[in-house]
């Protein structure tokens, strides 16, 4: 996510979340070097090609995420499809916003964004990943059991709009073997579902590599 992505990216906070995050907050979050966001976009609508990155940070989900860290000088794409945050604090990374956009959604966007933040987290060296998510989406729960998470407590009246209950999870430890292979088995779904082209980073290549050794 770029300053340039904001307007979009605060957009599909509106159409997700009945409170939101004013376009001020990201601004400041852009320069957090503990926070790490990522926005996923329709490469057919006009957004240009990525220019190379370091070689240790591997080629990363080119093609459907731009990093926090890529050029400035690269306009702003057309379409953005959606957006993940992550706070990194002494081990433990928090997913503070994970978001589709309204025409996007059940179209596995979402996964995307959620192997590439695991993947982010991997990579700043923390141990395991928390989140919460409102007590009756039912669809996140799914989508995060499917990643590994498990519930670990319940924040009564969390939210503010209606007092409805938080429920908290998360990941077992990030390098353990049962997640490791878990996490490869999501990433060879992700390679099915958009093809052999699905772009891996390092971290991601090793993971598949677990994969196929069984």
């Amino acid at each position: 996510m770029r300053e340039a992505d904001i307007p979009l990216v605060v957009e599909i906070e509106r159409q997700s979340f009945s409170s939101m995050w004013p376009a001020t907050v990201y601004r400041r979050e852009l320069k957090n070097k503990l926070a790490r966001y990522l926005v996923a976009y329709d490469p057919a609508a006009g957004a240009p090609s990525l220019p190379a990155a370091p070689p240790e940070a591997g080629p990363g989900l080119r093609g459907l995420l731009r990093r926090l860290f890529t050029s400035p000088a690269i306009e702003p794409p057309n379409r953005i499809l959606g957006m993940v945050g992550l706070w990194c604090m002494m081990g433990e990374g928090h997913i503070v916003t994970i978001a589709v956009h309204e025409d996007a959604r059940r179209l596995g966007i979402g996964e995307v964004l959620l192997v590439a933040i695991l993947e982010a987290a991997l990579e700043s060296g923390q141990d395991e990943v928390t989140l919460e998510y409102r007590a009756s989406n039912g669809a996140a729960r799914s989508l995060y059991k499917k990643f590994g998470f498990s519930q670990v407590g319940v924040r009564a009246g969390y939210y503010s709009d209606n007092h409805e209950d938080a429920v908290l999870m998360t990941t077992p430890p990030l390098r353990s073997a049962p997640f490791r292979r878990l996490l490869s088995e999501r990433i060879a779904a992700q390679r099915a579902r958009w093809g052999a082209g699905y772009p891996l980073s390092n971290q991601l290549r090793m993971l598949e590599g677990v994969a196929s050794r069984g």
